[in-house]
């Protein structure tokens, strides 16, 4: 297995395939680098370098209950890129990895280390509600995440065979192998680590750092998306970037990168050779 050992002492793990201009992978919660398989395959076929990540507490990486905030995610993401000595290299995030892509390019994507950015389905740039977001979430919506932790074996099946691949919608094609995969990758990382991602997730203020980003950035959103609400995420992003663009999808579900996967690689394949 591949790792790096931070400075807090954590090990994070990664993949890194092939040769060429680099794509990082940014997952979301309360998954692991394995998320990406489909995108991570697709450009490595085509002549990219691929790497992805398992989150501090996810995955293949230490269970601590340390760190387990947008800052660090950052911080740790950071460190990676200069273990790797990235350069011109695309951040695609997906969801709580769209965070994690903003605060970084934000922070740390200067000096040619960063060509462009994508935020997939992502919590940019704030989602709890408040006298600021009047169209945020509820508190009592993360409430009910966090309390779901307390038999996360169960509420790891809830979750995707409900709202995040739309597998309950009308007519929507279950894959039980997605859901399937979508427990073990959660099953994998620490309990703990996940319980204070909903925080970091819900509650990070995404705002100012989208501002400060300057390269160019895709926002791909479905106004299906049941996990982060279209209206208050997507649109707002693409306003707050000075060179954003917003791609809109119709009936797509929050995990549109696995369910179509195809459409997601050609879109983002168009982008990034733009």
């Amino acid at each position: 297995m591949s790792s790096i050992t931070v400075k807090d002492g954590t090990e994070i793990y990664y993949k890194d395939w092939g040769t060429g201009q680099p794509i990082v992978f940014h997952h979301g919660w309360p998954l692991s680098a394995d998320d990406w398989d489909s995108q991570m395959l697709f450009f490595r076929l085509r002549g990219y370098r691929v790497i992805a990540h398992d989150r501090r507490g996810h995955g293949r990486s230490t269970q601590t209950d340390l760190g387990n905030d947008m800052d660090t995610y950052a911080a740790d993401s950071a460190a990676l890129v200069e273990h790797l000595d990235l350069k011109d290299a695309i951040h695609v995030g997906h969801s709580t990895g769209g965070g994690e892509v903003a605060r970084y390019v934000a922070q740390y994507g200067g000096g040619g280390r960063v060509a462009k950015a994508v935020l997939i389905s992502a919590i940019t740039p704030v989602m709890i509600k408040s006298a600021s977001n009047p169209g945020g979430l509820p508190i009592e919506f993360f409430d009910g995440f966090r309390a779901g932790m307390a038999n996360r074996a169960q509420f790891y099946r809830d979750v995707p065979e409900g709202p995040f691949y739309g597998f309950n919608r009308p007519g929507a094609k279950v894959s039980q192998g997605v859901i399937d995969n979508w427990w073990r990758q959660g099953m994998m990382g620490g309990t703990k680590a996940q319980y204070d991602c909903i925080k970091a997730l819900s509650e990070t203020d995404l705002t100012e750092d989208l501002k400060k980003i300057t390269v160019p950035v895709l926002v791909m959103h479905s106004e299906d998306d049941q996990i982060v609400p279209f209206a208050d995420s997507g649109p707002l992003a693409a306003k707050l970037l000075k060179n954003g663009t917003l791609k809109v999808y119709k009936g797509l579900p929050h995990g549109m990168p696995t369910t179509h996967a195809d459409q997601i690689n050609a879109d983002l394949l168009e982008f990034i050779k733009s």
